[in-house]
């Protein structure tokens, strides 16, 4: 590992090469530096901690500071001065510093001092390494779509990132990448060092939920044992994300139209008012202005809400992109399973891009996990997708599967499919598993997927 960097900044030599000698001493990295712009210039280097006189021929210690935050916020700085007031302490506390050294100072409570705050220094750097490995994922860049409809709605998230608080109304069919969408907003926006706070408006009976947004006190209802802070108060500085936003209820729907309007609100069974800072980012599959009409949605929330729609375009409006999505799928899938599929055929990927996909991109990825899983060659055809109407069984015969026009759930699908193959058999995974094609981790990975009841722990008990 590399020493640690510790950068002095002092006009006086003495000070710097008596502070240089102990750092070295002590396996530290050292650099001087005798006025502020050459001490501008070193950091822009990158410097682990610098130690700052406060006054310099050529800046004020207070205004350098500042510069130094400005360059890298992490940067670890302790102000050194003969010159001490208690109104330059409050200063450069306020303006980020780290400590406040009065000199003279002992050499060896500088050195403990420096311990400190190279800790500290590693603390931040590890921090912001751990929040930039989280929103790799939910980057913009991470959205898959080539399609002219994709990187209009990629263009226009990248927008809407870099504007202040506003609310974001994300609309759509079910499936089309909304909760991507409302995450790669906020982990490209300027609140992505805060929390992302994500619910489910439909998840939870409207007594709950108010609980779980806005918090409650101590005694507020029967089981309020402790007060409890929401996901608006702990989202402080981050995104809220509203998922079926048009399931809210009315009365929650008048609450929430305050806070947005307010950025205040009460927990339940409080009095005080709580502000906070909170980018709120809702979503529906519902036409809401239909909705409107028939008074179930307040018009007063939907225009507060919509202040910067976006729509989420179907897969079937966007065909071109599923090549793009079904690589990417199998390539996620084959890490995850430790399978080894090296890709589609050619007449998969053109069957793939004209079927209309009603589940969307959902669908799509189900699809794909189905197919990876079962997939008994190298390469994935036609026949490893139930959706594309047949699939050929081990023995050449060809069996044909009708969606129906509703569309299914392709996990309910697959579900009921093996719990027939068990009943079947009588609990017997490895016949059940031949019944579907499928060899014993196959058939066994589907019965702990589902959470289905077996027979004994092996399943080979009839074999």
């Amino acid at each position: 590992m590399d020493p640690a960097s510790v950068l002095v900044v002092d006009d006086e030599d003495l000070i710097r090469w008596s502070l240089r000698a102990r750092l070295e001493e002590d396996g530290y990295d050292v650099a001087e530096a005798p006025d502020g712009a050459a001490a501008l210039e070193r950091v822009s280097a990158g410097v682990d901690l610098v130690l700052l006189d406060f006054r310099l021929p050529d800046i004020d210690g207070l205004e350098l500071l500042r510069r130094i935050k400005e360059s890298d916020p992490d940067t670890v700085v302790v102000l050194m001065t003969a010159h001490s007031t208690v109104q330059n302490a409050v200063e450069a506390i306020k303006s980020g510093a780290f400590h406040y050294v009065i000199k003279p100072f002992e050499m060896d409570e500088m050195m403990a001092l420096v311990e400190r705050a190279l800790e500290t220094t590693r603390l931040r750097r590890e921090v912001r390494e751990l929040r930039a490995l989280q929103s790799e994922p939910f980057s913009l860049d991470r959205i898959i779509g080539e399609s002219p409809p994709m990187r209009a709605v990629k263009a226009l998230l990248k927008k809407i990132a870099g504007t202040p608080a506003s609310t974001v109304l994300l609309g759509g069919e079910s499936g089309t990448g909304k909760d991507l969408a409302s995450r790669s907003l906020h982990y490209s926006s300027d609140r992505a060092a805060g929390p992302f706070m994500h619910i489910t408006c439909t998840a939870l009976p409207e007594s709950l939920l108010e609980s779980e947004l806005f918090g409650h006190e101590k005694g507020a209802f029967t089981d309020a044992r402790q007060q409890k802070r929401g996901l608006f108060e702990r989202a402080h500085r981050g995104t809220v994300y509203l998922d079926e936003i048009g399931d809210m209820t009315p009365a929650l729907q008048a609450k929430l139209l305050r806070f947005l309007e307010e950025k205040a609100f009460k927990r339940v069974g409080g009095a005080d008012d709580i502000r906070v800072d909170v980018r709120v980012i809702a979503a529906t599959n519902r036409d809401l202005e239909e909705a409107m009409r028939k008074g179930a949605f307040r018009e007063d929330l939907y225009y507060r809400l919509n202040v910067l729609p976006v729509v989420m375009p179907p897969l079937r409006e966007r065909t071109g992109d599923v090549p793009l999505l079904a690589r990417y799928f199998v390539d996620a899938f084959n890490r995850e399973f430790r399978k080894n599929v090296s890709g589609l055929s050619a007449e998969v990927l053109r069957l793939l891009g004209s079927y209309s996909w009603p589940g969307n991109v959902r669908e799509l990825k189900n699809a794909v996990e189905r197919a990876v899983l079962l997939a008994e060659g190298d390469q994935l055809g036609p026949e490893d997708f139930l959706v594309l109407g047949t699939r050929t069984t081990r023995t050449g015969a060809q069996v044909a599967f009708r969606l129906p026009a509703p569309g299914v759930d392709i996990h309910e699908l697959e579900r009921s499919l093996v719990e027939q193959a068990l009943e079947r058999t009588e609990g017997n995974q490895t016949r059940a598993g031949q019944l579907l094609g499928l060899n014993r981790d196959q058939i066994r990975y589907r019965v702990e997927k589902f959470k289905l009841a077996k027979r004994d722990e092996s399943g080979d008990a009839d074999d």
